[in-house]
Parts: structure tokens; C-alpha cells; sequence
């Protein structure tokens, strides 16, 4: 089974760092893509950053210049460094996996912004 652990979620205040990290077991492919995916109250999914095996990059936006995604492939790890956080940051923060079409999430960590 594949199963994708989360943590380095909490309570910042505007303007503060969290990091969050992901690390993903059962994986038998060794190719695939991981990401970050948030999730605020009565708000659809929607994509954070992404990461391939290569280290190609993609990032919404609203989060271009402050957040950074990275991953260790040998750990099977994916990070994502959250600076300069706004209350708009607020959000469930979900981990993605994505490999031969198929793909998987965590369980979510919350990310608070607030003063």
C-alpha cells in the first residue's frame, strides 16, 4: 500500500515560516511526481507546487517568490518551505503523488495563519 505521511503543520503568525514534509512508502515505481495541494473551508482543492523526478517546478501564483518545493528522492521525501506566510495561506495542506496515472494523497496537515 502506498501511504503518504505529513507533518510540519501549525499556528504562524503573518509573515512567519513553516516547513512541511511528506514522505511516501510502498511506492514500487521510482518516477513520479509530488506535490502540494491546499484546501481552505467551502474552497475546491486547489494546486500549491509540484515537483518531478527531474526537478522541474510548478507553483500557483498566489505563492510564486515565497513558497519552495523540493524533494530527496532517496528518502521519498517531498518538502515545501512556506515564508512570508498571509492569512490566505490558511488551509488544509494535502500531499500528492502521482505515478503511472494514478494518484494519492495524505491525510492532510492544517496550516493556520493568524495574529
Amino acid at each position: 500500500q502506498v501511504q503518504l505521511v505529513e507533518s510540519g503543520g501549525g499556528l504562524v503568525q503573518p509573515g512567519g515560516s513553516l516547513r512541511l514534509s511528506c514522505a511516501a512508502s510502498g511506492l514500487i515505481f521510482n518516477i513520479y511526481t509530488m506535490g502540494w495541494y491546499r484546501q481552505a473551508p467551502g474552497k475546491q482543492r486547489a494546486l500549491v507546487a509540484t515537483i518531478t523526478n527531474g526537478g522541474n517546478t510548478i507553483y500557483a501564483d498566489s505563492v510564486k517568490g515565497r513558497f519552495t518545493i523540493s524533494r530527496d528522492n532517496a528518502k521519498n521525501t517531498v518538502y515545501l518551505q512556506m515564508n512570508s506566510l498571509k492569512p490566505e495561506d490558511t488551509a488544509v495542506y494535502y500531499c500528492h503523488v502521482k505515478v503511472m496515472g494514478m494518484t494519492y494523497w495524505g491525510q492532510g496537515t492544517q496550516v493556520t495563519v493568524s495574529s
